[in-house]
């Protein structure tokens, strides 16, 4: 690694805390969302879903490392600069989230609810608040990781390429990993993928979270037992680690009874309802959230020197 990343990284962060992903910006995760569903097509038609699945991955692999390889090797600090700002998702995590807390605040449960569908796989127009501050609070947990400190592990183990490449992991996983009918086969490999590069940036995560929570004098003793206690129970092998360290440190349950497509799954709870689980704890989920990016920042920018 090299001073050039490292400049890149304060670069690429500074973008993303300041404008996040906007609108009209033609982001290349929304690219690779499009070849995805390119490709998913085509090879529906000529091979078999397992079949198709493998080569889903092997495909939107090459092609993303081939990209980035060539556009920072000739593109140099702008292009490092602007792999590393797209592929990190801070502010626009904290925008959408805050946006479904606002309708919250408003009153307007309605829209609160067509709001938390742009942040979660699972049927959302029949939540109650409650439903929709816990579904905003796992999936602010769940992206500390994925939409944060993931990437910036990849950044540090493997460059730019690997950076990219686990958002590329990361999207198909989001895509067709369902485990329903239509993508319990041909999205098997890009969601045990996903599972894998995601194991050891969860467990990252969730003791950045225990540290965020000592340093915000929140209930950090409890959050490490409830990630010893609950963590493990989660039907991802992944998820419930930032989940659970989020829930002990505020003291609160997640988990439980959501649907998805219509069928009724029910997951462990996580940690113990010490106090309510109401959108006004949003404020702590924010800090949070952002003292774990800032140490996160740090730590990768000291590693790329």
């Amino acid at each position: 690694m090299s001073y050039t990343t490292t400049t890149a990284l304060i670069i690429g962060a500074m973008l993303d805390l300041i404008l996040g992903d906007p609108r009209w910006f033609p982001h290349p995760i929304r690219g690779i969302g499009r070849m995805i569903q390119a490709l998913e097509t085509i090879l529906r038609k000529v091979v078999s879903e397992r079949l198709g699945g493998y080569i889903l991955v092997l495909l939107v692999l090459a092609v993303v490392v081939a990209i980035v390889s060539a556009t920072v090797h000739w593109g140099g600090l702008p292009a490092v600069s602007f792999w590393i700002f797209t592929s990190l998702a801070a502010r626009t995590l904290d925008r959408d989230s805050n946006k479904v807390i606002e309708a919250l605040r408003a009153g307007d449960l309605e829209q609160a609810r067509t709001l938390v569908r742009n942040l979660v796989g699972r049927d959302t127009a029949s939540l109650s608040a409650r439903d929709v501050t816990r579904a905003v609070f796992e999936t602010v947990a769940e992206n500390m990781s994925d939409a944060i400190v993931a990437p910036l592990f990849y950044l540090a183990l493997l460059g730019v390429p690997g950076m990219v490449a686990y958002k590329a992991v990361n999207t198909m996983d989001s895509m067709v990993g369902y485990k329903n009918d239509r993508y319990i086969r041909f999205g098997w490999a890009a969601a045990r993928l996903d599972d894998v590069a995601n194991y050891i940036p969860a467990r990252i995560t969730a003791l950045l979270i225990i540290l965020a929570a000592a340093l915000l004098r929140l209930r950090w003793r409890r959050a490490v037992a409830v990630v010893l206690r609950d963590a493990r129970l989660q039907p991802s092998p992944n998820a419930g680690y930032p989940e659970a360290a989020l829930a002990g440190a505020l003291g609160i349950q997640l988990g439980g009874l959501n649907y998805y497509f219509g069928r009724a799954v029910q997951k462990p709870l996580l940690g113990d309802p010490l106090e309510d689980l109401e959108w006004k704890r949003f404020s702590h989920v924010r800090l949070l959230l952002y003292l774990v990016t800032a140490v996160s920042y740090v730590v990768v920018a000291l590693w790329l020197m």
